[in-house]
């Protein structure tokens, strides 16, 4: 089985072990539900490709030159071929680009026939793109959010490709190992677990960027990642690529835990579709609460301390009523 000659749009969608990387969903959507999954666990990983109405796998190893050579002549009718800018993603890209001989336009939002458009400046600038003619795109992920799986829709077409993996004769990067990244650091779209920080958090006479830096702690000893609200981001207690919501980051966790977060519509807007939700809030009315697997109805910041001494986190200096 190949791909059809006739295919204008398709994503490329690299998966280790059966994981989808983030953007994988958004990426197939904007293709037009045309993907191709490659890596290791192809098949288990297009099961849960929800926006894919055509699908074909490719067993492979998941990086390096070897892969490139191997897609590009499979590819090279495609007029335009997306990728999610995951680590695999960005890897690929440009080798793909240079052996086609096309163009590349890294950090894409949005696509459209014969335009393309890029973040740029942090966010701070969209750039629109024309394109007349073949091109290789990285779309951000989370921008467009998880698409809906369509109602009533036949199960996706499931091909598997006959390809044979090329043998690279150049130097290049060798894997020797693949580490799986601090919580700190990942990627927020990317993070399995996440605790995040709302102002209900920080006590009036407290120094949040304390708070918000014991939470990340507490977070490490929990494997997860920190995040917070447009609050605590404007504030400057977080950085903003830590930001959850429309106007932030997209996540869609397996765990989400909110300390002091209410659940404006902004921040519930990015959060996706976790697997389980506990929220730590005094009110048990709030929609952060009402939407949880486990509602807390407690003080935030007395919680959060409670777990950091059992976990044997120390508090950061400062973090509680200006000490």
């Amino acid at each position: 089985m190949t791909i059809p000659a006739d295919m204008r749009t398709m994503a490329v969608v690299v998966v280790r072990d059966g994981q989808l990387p983030a953007g994988a969903a958004e990426t197939a959507a904007e293709a037009g539900g045309a993907v191709l999954v490659v890596g290791s666990g192809t098949g288990k990983a297009a099961d849960a490709l929800d926006a894919a109405s055509r699908i074909w796998l490719l067993e492979a190893p998941s990086a390096g030159p070897a892969l490139a050579s191997t897609l590009a002549p499979a590819l090279a009718t495609v007029d335009m071929i997306l990728l999610p800018a995951s680590p695999d993603g960005r890897d690929l890209a440009p080798r793909l680009a240079a052996i086609l001989g096309r163009p590349l336009l890294a950090g894409a939002v949005r696509c459209a026939p014969g335009e393309v458009e890029v973040a740029r400046l942090e966010d701070r600038l969209s750039v629109r793109v024309g394109v007349d003619g073949p091109v290789l795109v990285t779309l951000l992920p989370g921008r467009r959010g998880t698409p809906d799986p369509v109602e009533g829709s036949k199960p996706p077409q499931v091909n598997v490709l006959s390809l044979t993996v090329a043998c690279d004769t150049n130097r290049d990067a060798e894997s020797v190992e693949v580490l799986q990244p601090e919580p700190g650091v990942v990627d927020l779209a990317e993070a399995r677990r996440i605790v995040g920080g709302g102002a209900g958090l920080v006590p009036a006479d407290a120094d949040g960027a304390a708070v918000m830096r014991l939470l990340a702690d507490v977070g490490t000893a929990l494997g997860a990642s920190a995040g917070a609200t447009r609050v605590v981001t404007d504030a400057g207690w977080m950085s903003y690529d830590r930001q959850i919501g429309t106007t932030g980051v997209s996540v869609s966790p397996e765990l989400y835990i909110a300390f002091g977060i209410s659940g404006a519509a902004q921040h519930i807007g990015g959060l996706g579709a976790p697997d389980h939700v506990v929220s730590v809030n005094t009110d048990p009315s709030c929609p952060m609460t009402a939407m949880a697997d486990l509602g807390i109805v407690a003080d935030a910041p007395a919680v959060l301390s409670e777990l950091a001494r059992r976990l044997g986190v120390t508090a950061a200096s400062g973090a509680h009523h200006g000490e």
